[in-house]
Order: structure tokens, then C-alpha cells, then sequence
């Protein structure tokens, strides 16, 4: 109990004393509160302060804290800014990006698969199963490992590794996501430069604690009543992908309420969801244990997985360019295929640009919806 008590503690008090100390020193802001708490978390993760109920703590966290980012986030949006033709072409471009890579790895790393041991078939099952998950999300593993009948060990190898190379993804995100797309896709204007001020940059004062805190106690108890009945609505629907059900429903309550004036009033929704954000951050970095990464069996598994991962991040950056795709959203549709629609709000912060917020998460769900379709016709293309 005690050890569940102080993890809480520190899980949701880290990220709120940031917060206030970067509100008094900006060079906190500038290298990114999300950066620190990276930080903090891998190292509180792997000199061994973390016993395994506190482990549990972190995974229950960070599960249920991102459904609340999500709706408190998109309830600060303004959706006058959405445009449905970006989001389809930053998707078709994710798509061409991850079967590219997908493909052209299949046969980069197909000599290595003989040697060994692991046959033809067997190989492109591995392929069939990166691309349902790089498209659909991690939900698909299952159902795509099923449909191509992937042996038990390599089913192993490919969700472990895939674990180790998206990890190591998130990291490039947090630590140069910002500066990565800001070179690349320079702006003649910074905008939202400091996300967690935006509610204040209307001119409005700030308010005093009296109405500070009913008003974040109102935003987070709408957040929690579209999550529980979006969760709702995937135990009565007979959909087995319950996850993409809970993130479309989360979605759609969020849109709908975020234009009913008592919930427009609320100010602060989207400071809220950035302080969960952080929270996600640091409970997912408190998990990351190095000492438990075996690299030693079927290399090429890992060399393969990081090629679709890294490869097909490039390939969508190259295009978003020739085709004047916002460089936000090419590396919000990127996490969002890759990683799925829940961090996604990760990304906004990073970025601290809310706009992306909607259109990444339609991409991911999009990926969702076609990934199991595309891992399987992958399978009946290279294993035949």
C-alpha cells in the first residue's frame, strides 16, 4: 500500500512541480518539460527504485490517464483549423511510406532470414505482421499473427523487439521531434509557442484558486465521463478491436461537446491534458528497463523492424515536402501509425502545436481500420 501510495505521488507530482518551476524559469520550457521527465523516468526505471507493484502502478497509470488526454485536449480545440484533405493525404502518404519500407526490407534482410534458419514463408509472415501493426497500431498484432499463423517464437521475437525500436522511437520524438520538424519544415512563425499559456493568451486574467480549481475538477470530470462511456459502448458493441471503438467514441463525445456552451466555458481543458501527457510520459519511461533487453537472437528481426520504423519516418518527411504537407502532422500521422492515436497528444506537446491534435488522431484510426487488410495482402504478396 505504501509502495502504491508514493508511486502515485510521484507519478502525478513530478510532472505538476515541473510544470510550476518552468513557469518561473523558462530554460525549463525551452529544453522541455517532456525531455526531463524522460529523463527522470529511465532513471528512475533502472537503478532498481521500482518494485514490481510499482511497475503495475505505472501500466494502470499510463492506460488510463491517456484516455483523459485525449477528450481534454480536443475540448480546447478549434476545429476551424482542420482541414479533412491534409489529414487523407498525410494518411495516403503514411501508408505508401510504411508498405515501401516494409517491402523493401523484406528483401534487404531475406538473406539474413536464411542464414538464419527462418524460411521464406515464415519471413514474409514476419513482414505481413510489421506492416498490420506500422498501419493499424499494436492491436493488430494479434489479429495479423493469427491470420498468417506466426509461429510462437517469432511472434515473441517481433512484439519484443518492436518494443525496443518504437521505445527508442518515442525517445528521438521527445528529445528532437521539435527540432527535427522546425528544420526541416521552417515556419515563418512561431506559433503556440508555449502551449501550456495558450488559454491565457486571449487576454483573459488568470483566474484565482477559488475558480481554478472547480473549473480543472469540471474539465476533468467531463474527461472521465467520456471515457467511461466510451469504454461503455466497447463492452456492448460486438467489435473485437475494442481499443479503436474506445478511441473513436472518445473522439467523436469530445467533438460534439466541445460545441455545447457550458462545456466551452471551461477554461483550462487544454492545460489539463498537457499535464497527463506528462504524466503518460513519465509512468511509460519508469517502465523501460535496458537491463532486460536481449539482442543476442535473430538480429535481423530487430535491423529489419528498425529499417520500417526510422525508414518509413523518412520516407513521409521527403514527401510531406514535395507534396506541402504540414511538417506537424506528417510526424503526428508517424506516431500515430506507428505507435497508435493515443500519443498522438504526446506529439501536440512536443510540438506545442494543438492543431494536429484531430487529424493525427483520424490517421491513426484510418490505419486502425486497413491495417489488418494490408498485412494480410502483404503476406499473399511476398510469401507466394
Amino acid at each position: 500500500m505504501i509502495s502504491t501510495i508514493l508511486t502515485i505521488l510521484y507519478l502525478f507530482g513530478i510532472p505538476l512541480i515541473l510544470m510550476r518551476l518552468a513557469k518561473r524559469w523558462p530554460i525549463i520550457d525551452k529544453i522541455s518539460p517532456m525531455v526531463i521527465l524522460y529523463v527522470i523516468g529511465l532513471f528512475v526505471g533502472n537503478v532498481g527504485l521500482l518494485g514490481q507493484s510499482a511497475q503495475n502502478v505505472c501500466t494502470n497509470v499510463s492506460n488510463v490517464v491517456v484516455l483523459l488526454t485525449i477528450p481534454l485536449m480536443l475540448l480546447g480545440c478549434d476545429y476551424r483549423t482542420l482541414s479533412a484533405k491534409m489529414a487523407l493525404k498525410a494518411f495516403f502518404v503514411g501508408l505508401f511510406s510504411v508498405l515501401a519500407v516494409t517491402i523493401a526490407g523484406y528483401f534487404i534482410f531475406r538473406g539474413q532470414a536464411e542464414a538464419a534458419d527462418v524460411s521464406h514463408a515464415d519471413f514474409a509472415k514476419i513482414s505481413a505482421v510489421m506492416t498490420g501493426i506500422y498501419i493499424g497500431g499494436i492491436p493488430n498484432l494479434a489479429p495479423v499473427s493469427k491470420a498468417v499463423n506466426l509461429p510462437d517464437n517469432l511472434f515473441l521475437l517481433v512484439s519484443s523487439y518492436d518494443l525496443i525500436i518504437t521505445g527508442l522511437y518515442l525517445i528521438l520524438v521527445v528529445f528532437f521531434g521539435r527540432r527535427m520538424v522546425r528544420l526541416l519544415f521552417p515556419k515563418k512563425e512561431e506559433q503556440n509557442d508555449n502551449i501550456a499559456e495558450v488559454e491565457e493568451a486571449d487576454g483573459k486574467p488568470k483566474q484565482s484558486w477559488k475558480k481554478w480549481l472547480p473549473n480543472r475538477a469540471a474539465s476533468i470530470g467531463v474527461a472521465i465521463l467520456i471515457a467511461a462511456a466510451s469504454f461503455g459502448i466497447s463492452k456492448i458493441l460486438p467489435i473485437e478491436n475494442s481499443t479503436a471503438v474506445i478511441i473513436i467514441a472518445i473522439t467523436t463525445f469530445s467533438i460534439l461537446l466541445s460545441f455545447w456552451k457550458p462545456v466551452k466555458k471551461l477554461e483550462g481543458t487544454f492545460d489539463m491534458g498537457l499535464y497527463f501527457v506528462y504524466v503518460f510520459c513519465l509512468a511509460v519511461a519508469s517502465l523501460v528497463n535496458v537491463h532486460d533487453l536481449e539482442l543476442s537472437r535473430y538480429l535481423f528481426v530487430l535491423y529489419y523492424i528498425g529499417f520500417a520504423v526510422f525508414g518509413s519516418l523518412v520516407l513521409q518527411f521527403l514527401f510531406a515536402r514535395l507534396l506541402k504537407i504540414d511538417g506537424d502532422l506528417a510526424l503526428a500521422s508517424s506516431i500515430a501509425l506507428i505507435n497508435s492515436p493515443p500519443f498522438v497528444p504526446m506529439v501536440a506537446a512536443v510540438l506545442k502545436n494543438r492543431d494536429i491534435i484531430l487529424p493525427g488522431i483520424a490517421v491513426g484510426l484510418l490505419g486502425y481500420a486497413v491495417g489488418n487488410y494490408l498485412g494480410i495482402g502483404i503476406f499473399l504478396l511476398l510469401g507466394s
